[in-house]
């Protein structure tokens, strides 16, 4: 009896360790337990969601200094969740990058 109780109180904590933490509800120390999350960005996140909760990845990325594709997918993949759900760059909308259209060669004026 004692080793299934053991076994069932491992198997939880397994669990737990492997279970998503969603930005909008951790905690300083629960932010920080997500690998490449330390004091600085967690405080970041914090202070970001002192204005609102974050309504998907995207807004994540931008209201917080720090949180681009790369550390997004990397936050994700150690567990990190914005309501739920997990990162997903063709999900997220990309930022608005204003891309310059070439500008058109002017056309020398012919006079008749």
């Amino acid at each position: 009896m004692f080793k299934f109780i053991t076994a069932a109180v491992l198997a939880l904590a397994s669990a737990a360790a492997f279970a998503a933490t969603d930005v909008n509800k951790a905690s300083q120390a629960e932010l920080e337990a997500v690998k490449g999350i330390g004091p600085s960005m967690a405080t970041r996140i914090l202070e970001a969601r002192k204005t609102g909760s974050f309504n998907n990845w995207a807004d994540l990325q931008g209201r917080v200094k720090g949180v681009g594709d790369g550390n997004a997918r990397k936050f994700s993949a150690d567990g990190l969740t914005v309501n739920g759900q997990a990162y997903s760059a063709a999900a997220a909308p990309a930022k608005a990058k204003a891309e310059k259209a070439p500008k058109k060669a002017a056309e020398p004026k012919v006079k008749s």
